[in-house]
C-alpha cells in the first residue's frame, strides 16, 4: 500500500506521517473490505492440502480477530432489543439463530487486526442482523435459491 500526492504535474510517494488520519483510516477500512470479501477463507470449497479443507478450517475457527470482537459485543449489546431475541443467542464464535425448522450458526469471523474504527453500521454486521432475522422465520423463506443453501427444496 502506497499513497501518492500530484505535486508539479507528476505522483509523487507520501509518507504516512503525511497522509491525514481520517484518509487512512477509510483508506484501511476499504483495503480492509477487499481483502475480507476476497479471501480463499471464505471459501469452504477451497482446498490448499487435499481434501481436509486446512486453510478454511483454520481461518474459520481460529481465534476471534479484534474486528469480529468489537462486532460480537454489538451484538451482545443489540440482540436484547430485537423482535426475534428470544430466538437468538451468542456462543464464542457465532450468533445462534433458532428458526422452526432447525437451528443456524452465523460465524462471527472478521478480517484485520481491528485497529481501524469499527462503526456501529458496517457492512458485515449488517449482513449477519439480515441473515439472523431471515433465519429466524425460516418457514416462510419461498426462494429456491435460499432454500436450496438450506438443503430444502420449494
Amino acid at each position: 500500500m502506497r499513497f501518492a500526492r500530484r505535486a508539479a504535474g507528476y505522483w509523487q510517494e507520501t509518507p504516512l506521517t503525511d497522509v491525514p488520519p481520517l484518509v487512512f483510516s477509510e483508506v484501511m477500512r476499504d483495503v480492509d473490505l477487499f481483502v475480507g470479501v476476497t479471501s480463499i477463507a471464505a471459501d469452504p470449497q477451497w482446498t490448499d492440502r487435499g481434501p481436509e479443507r486446512a486453510y478454511w478450517e483454520r481461518a474459520g475457527f481460529a481465534e476471534l480477530t479484534a474486528s469480529a470482537e468489537a462486532r460480537r459485543d454489538v451484538l451482545a449489546r443489540v440482540l436484547p432489543r430485537l423482535k426475534i431475541a428470544d430466538r437468538c443467542s451468542l456462543d464464542a464464535r457465532h450468533l445462534v439463530v433458532r428458526g422452526g425448522l432447525r437451528t443456524y450458526r452465523i460465524p462471527a469471523r472478521g478480517k484485520g487486526d481491528g485497529r481501524v474504527f469499527l462503526p456501529f453500521e458496517d457492512d458485515r454486521l449488517s449482513v449477519i442482523r439480515s441473515k439472523a432475522f431471515l433465519l429466524a422465520d425460516d418457514t416462510k423463506i419461498t426462494d429456491p435459491t435460499i432454500l436450496a443453501q438450506l438443503g430444502r427444496r420449494a
